[in-house]
């Protein structure tokens, strides 16, 4: 458990848990201190998938199922004892989608609510580019990292970080661009799904999210770009949302 999921602020009584998956090549830091800016009632955690942090060793994931497998067999005992929900931004947004799929499709579980951010819908054409992030030269690529935005500085411009950035980074991206999910005859999850964005970002098809949900549906725009969230008045706001969200969703669960 300790290695696949990372939780600050533990809180053994609180009602729900909201597990939080990571954007492409990030790590489990940024979602782990979310644990606290929400109040008792829920506790964050952060997943930490292999190749980065304290499992840099581990062979990175080759495939969406493989990463899905791995949290499942984890996290299925502790989704059964209280309520969940999900937070993905970017690659975060695909992985707690698939997982929150393949809960409900095996074992009959789901969260109570899904937030995505910065991220179209699986099953949308705009997730299609000509080119494939993940075949870019590494000159290539650090140019279109460094137009996204959210790196540090002090990464793009050092080599050692770099190698440990990259391959992971690539990897997350390359999984990505060669997991095909076609549209579903039917919803396949009832949960509530929630939308955020960046006003600044490039446009993402939020809409057909709601294509893959029965339940409430609603979007939410932010300021700012890609990594919009990691600027502290948007975080807050997210919280917020977050909190009210699972407020209602605590109360319909009950």
């Amino acid at each position: 458990m300790d290695k696949l999921v990372n939780c600050f602020h533990k809180r053994p009584n609180a009602v729900t848990r909201l597990i939080c998956f990571p954007w492409a090549g990030g790590g489990s830091l940024f979602y782990a201190q979310w644990g606290r800016l929400f109040d008792e009632t829920i506790e964050v955690c952060s997943i930490r998938l292999p190749g980065r942090e304290s499992r840099t060793s581990e062979t990175m994931p080759q495939s969406m199922d493989q990463i899905v497998d791995e949290i499942t067999s984890v996290l299925l005992s502790h989704l059964q004892n209280k309520s969940f929900a999900f937070f993905g931004h970017s690659f975060g947004a695909f992985t707690s989608f698939a997982t929150a799929v393949r809960l409900k499709e095996k074992y009959g579980l789901e969260p109570v609510h899904l937030f995505v951010s910065g991220a179209s819908a699986p099953h949308t054409r705009s997730r299609s580019p000509s080119v494939k992030r993940s075949e870019l030269s590494d000159e290539e690529f650090l140019k279109w990292m460094s137009a996204t935005g959210g790196t540090p500085a002090g990464i793009l411009e050092n080599p050692d970080a770099l190698k440990l950035f990259l391959p992971p980074l690539k990897s997350d991206l390359r999984i990505v661009e060669n997991t095909v999910y076609d549209k579903p005859a039917s919803p396949p999850l009832s949960c509530g799904l929630t939308c955020f964005d960046g006003t600044e970002d490039i446009p993402h098809d939020l809409a057909a999210w709601k294509e893959l949900t029965s339940g409430d549906f609603s979007t939410h725009m932010l300021p700012g770009g890609h990594f919009y969230l990691k600027d502290p008045k948007n975080e807050k706001s997210l919280v917020t949302y977050v909190a009210k969200y699972l407020e209602a969703a605590e109360t319909d669960y009950f």
